[in-house]
């Protein structure tokens, strides 16, 4: 059995009405997904679910089918969320996005999990550690015991015409937000009162241009 599988893979959302959650608060670049491999009609799809159980989008029927195999071979599968995008063409537009996705043998699970943390937060600072390792780094993430991350960097995807990338990183808020999730009562209040304040000041900006 295969110790370890890594790679970038673009993912595709079902509709723009679906991508009001891959824009919202619960999907953080840098947030670990679990991935749900499904079957219908004989094609396979993998689809991604961030931590409160909701679908944020799905791979191409070809990487939905590797996964499955990887599945079937015993790996365990965990993609994180790498960035967000639109694209305006074909209309109306489409979002979408690349998550990382790694693939590990669950007798390294104590070292891959560690090593995923890792990955995950390298990634919600923007930075794209390159996955797609070979043996001698394999055996490096498992003798460091999930401490050591790859050093060489994969580049995001040349920005096309039409193509306007979203979240790329984690911002103050997004960090604000993370730490609200974690039971820190003081962050969750603070990020919420400089919203509203972000509001209050733009509401202020307004009245004084005599829009209303």
């Amino acid at each position: 059995m295969e110790r370890y599988f890594g790679t970038y893979q673009t993912f595709r959302t079902v509709s723009k009405k679906d991508a009001a959650v891959l824009m919202g608060s619960n999907t953080l670049v840098g947030d670990r997904y679990r991935i749900n491999l499904t079957m219908d009609e004989g094609v396979h799809r993998a689809w991604l679910i961030n931590k409160f159980n909701e679908t944020i989008g799905y791979f191409d029927d070809g990487f939905s089918r590797e996964l499955s195999l990887f599945t079937a071979e015993g790996l365990e599968l965990v993609g994180i969320l790498s960035f967000v995008a639109f694209t305006e063409t074909p209309e109306p537009g489409e979002y979408w996005g690349q998550a990382a996705v790694i693939g590990y043998s669950p007798h390294y699970a104590e070292e891959f999990n560690r090593f995923i943390d890792g990955v995950c937060g390298l990634i919600g600072k923007g930075i794209r550690p390159k996955l797609a390792l070979n043996g001698p780094a394999v055996d490096e993430i498992i003798n460091s015991n999930g401490t050591w991350l790859p050093s060489e960097r994969e580049p995001l995807p040349e920005k096309q015409r039409g193509m306007a990338l979203l979240k790329t990183r984690r911002g103050f808020i997004d960090g604000l937000v993370e730490a609200g999730r974690t039971g820190n009562k003081g962050c969750y209040i603070l990020s919420w009162a400089f919203l509203l304040a972000l509001v209050a000041a733009i509401i202020i900006g307004l009245k004084s241009c005599g829009v209303f």
